[in-house]
This record gives structure tokens, sequence and C-alpha cells, in this order.
């Protein structure tokens, strides 16, 4: 990419920042920690997610609370016209985040690896880590989900940990908030990759840097 920006498209500038960091940015927190989550999905799927779906305080109570009642259940019109029913789909589908192997994955769900990640931190800071739980991306914006994370974390922190989820309204724009605030500052003229500064060699180690478990955002001029 940073190669096909200076070579192609000439660009005479940019700068590659994670994810991850820009949304810290938006939060206005100085020490977080940032669980970023969204990705493509189909357009139907995510016009029914946006809709409809939710993250249940406590599956298996509404699993239970779903199979007796007719309450849970949700029409929905499709494109064509035809009209659906949604029942326990709408929150076993954001369930997945917690229990990924629902779709088939050896992995822990997003509140173990928030406390994995927390865990493997200096003891020194971890407690300002509890209490700054930040929420990034599309698919942290499923209605219940920052109670969800606080009682699943609750129950993982060392006890008298005080534990807090920041969720902000729109965390699905945090990327784009934080990389406008931080290209905003006076100080990221300095930041700026310049084409004639890089050759072949460097950008190689550039991309290497950046493009290994990394989600990225791009500067341009």
């Amino acid at each position: 990419m940073t190669q096909s920006m200076f070579e192609t498209f000439r660009t005479p500038v940019m700068y590659v920042s994670n994810q991850a960091v820009l949304s810290l940015y938006a939060s206005g927190c100085n020490t977080s920690i940032v669980i970023d989550s969204g990705d493509v999905m189909k357009k139907i799927s995510s016009e029914i997610s946006k809709k409809l779906a939710y993250v249940a305080l406590d599956f298996e109570t509404e699993m239970q609370t779903s199979a007796s009642s007719i309450a849970f259940e949700k029409p929905y019109v499709l494109p064509d016209g035809q009209l659906i029913t949604i029942g326990k789909e709408l929150f076993r589908c954001p369930e997945a985040l917690s229990q990924p192997s629902f779709l088939g994955m050896r992995s822990d769900g997003i509140h173990k690896t928030t406390y994995n990640s927390i865990m493997k931190c200096d003891v020194g800071i971890s407690k300002d880590l509890y209490y700054n739980i930040v929420l990034s991306g599309g698919s942290t914006m499923f209605p219940g989900i920052a109670d969800h994370m606080f009682k699943k974390l609750t129950a993982l922190a060392p006890s008298a940990t005080r534990v807090k989820i920041v969720s902000p309204p729109k965390s699905k724009y945090s990327v784009s908030v934080g990389g406008s605030i931080l290209a905003s500052l006076s100080t990221f003229q300095q930041m700026w990759n310049m084409k004639k500064e890089v050759h072949q060699s460097s950008i190689l180690t550039f991309s290497a840097n950046y493009f290994v478990n990394s989600e990225l955002f791009y500067f341009f001029l």
C-alpha cells in the first residue's frame, strides 16, 4: 500500500496509524484498552443487525425465555416485500462476539481476550485499563453490549477492581473522529512520511512494521 500510494498515485506524503490508537484519541482517555471490532458483511444482514439485533445480558436465561414466548419475535420486511419473522437469532448472532464457537472458531470471546490483554500488562496500569475499556467499531454498537461486557469483565477481574466500559454513541465512527483529532494537532505535521525521504528499501521496512497484526487507517495529502 505504501509503495502504491507513493509510486502509483504519486501522493507527496502519507501517514499510517493503528485504528485502536485513533479510537483512543476519540475517547479522550490517556490510558485505556481499546476493543476495536467490526468487519464487512452482507448488506441485508447489516441492516437487520443494526435495526433489531442486541446483546443479551444473560444469554442462557434469554434462550430459555425466548423458547416459551413469542415476545422476542420481530417482523422484518425484505426489499422484495416478503415479511420474515426473526426470533432468538437477534441475540444469538451478537453472542458470537463472546462465544466464537458459535461460528466454529476456537478462540476466546472479546471479554476474555480483553481480560487476558490486561493481565499481560504491567500491574501498575491494570487498574487504569479496567476502568477505561473503550468500545470501537460497528460491531460494538449492538444494544446491551456495554452492560454485557461490564458483567463479564467484573466477574473475571480481581475483587474490588472497578470496571468501566466507555461506549461512545457512535462508536463505529471513533477511528475517523480520532484521525481527525490527530490530524488537527500542530505536532502532526512532523509525523508525515515524505515521499522524498522514503526509498525502496525503507518502504518495505515501513510496510512490514505496520502490516503485521494491525488494523490501519491512512492519511493522505
